[in-house]
């Protein structure tokens, strides 16, 4: 049995959508592609397919096999073009998983020069501030801005996400400007609620004193730039990530509340699956994100530290 081209007929069934539009594609008799098909069913001890009279369906086993073998088939392929001295370009396809409002406004513009210098390079991106299971669904690298757990990923860490409390001149002329945390017990707060515990505001004094603020949110979302955009029409205050608002920051259209206390800090990480070898794509993917945001942020320019 040949691993590697049951496997590639299982991709190709996958694709073509039945054995017999596979079978077109490489060339070869349907029966050979059901023997493959077979086999790799036998040797896995699973099925990988739902079958009906009119119709093949992945199993959930299937679906989760799939994945992984595009990833195989093209690592292989990749190392084929290293040995034949064809590497000068990289090739090939990476599925990231990217958080929604840092994907846009920091993470797009460097995919964007990455291909410019890769231009043999495709990428399938899902924005989403969900946590995924990378080898599921079948993604290459996903960016994650967090305090990482122990876990059998591998993380690299690609800038300091820093936290800033602000609101508008428009809001803080009507409503007062807070002057210690426990005054924004009495104020409208812009919350972000994907994350745990998002009613309770935590701060830092000059001591390092902890101050625990329980505010009552006005306004609750699931997306940063959202809430940067009802601050800055006056509905409240908002507790955010300095890469949301800094340019708000900039241009007076927000404004710093609470200096002299420290936020929270997190940091964006590249994570991947911990596998004896690591593509090319991936690495040099993540080499190129770690070195473009290396040193301070180009957002954290108005941060407090």
């Amino acid at each position: 049995m040949d691993r590697i081209e049951n496997m590639n007929a299982f991709v190709r069934v996958v694709e073509a959508g039945s054995i017999s539009a596979a079978a077109d594609r490489m060339d070869l008799a349907k029966s050979v592609v059901s023997r493959r098909l077979k086999e790799l069913e036998q040797h896995l001890g699973a099925e990988l397919f739902h079958r009906t009279t009119r119709q093949m369906n992945l199993t959930d086993t299937g679906r989760t096999f799939y994945h992984q073998s595009v990833r195989i088939l093209e690592d292989i392929l990749e190392a084929e073009r290293a040995a034949s001295q064809d590497h000068c370009a990289l090739k090939g396809s990476l599925k990231v998983a990217i958080p929604h409002s840092f994907g846009l406004m920091h993470l797009g513009p460097a995919i964007t020069e990455f291909l410019q210098i890769h231009p043999d390079m495709e990428f399938d991106l899902d924005f989403n501030d969900r946590q995924i299971d990378l080898l599921a669904e079948g993604f290459d690298l996903a960016i994650r801005i967090a305090n990482l757990p122990d876990s059998s990923l591998i993380a690299r860490r690609l800038a300091p996400v820093r936290a800033i409390l602000c609101a508008s001149p428009a809001y803080l002329e009507r409503c007062g400007s807070p002057q210690t945390p426990a005054e924004l017990a009495q104020h409208r707060c812009l919350v972000y609620n994907l994350i745990n515990n998002h009613e309770t505001w935590d701060f830092h004094d000059p001591q390092d004193q902890l101050t625990r603020v329980k505010i009552v949110p006005y306004l609750k979302a699931s997306n940063g730039e959202y809430l940067r955009d009802a601050a800055v029409d006056g509905l409240g205050i908002i507790l955010t990530p300095t890469f949301i608002v800094y340019q708000e920051i900039l241009s007076g259209n927000l404004v710093p509340l609470l200096p002299q206390y420290r936020l929270w800090e997190l940091a964006a990480y590249a994570i991947y699956p911990q596998t004896r070898y690591l593509s090319q794509r991936v690495r040099a993917f993540v080499d190129f994100l770690v070195h473009r945001f290396s040193g301070s942020p180009y957002w954290d320019t108005l941060h407090k530290s």
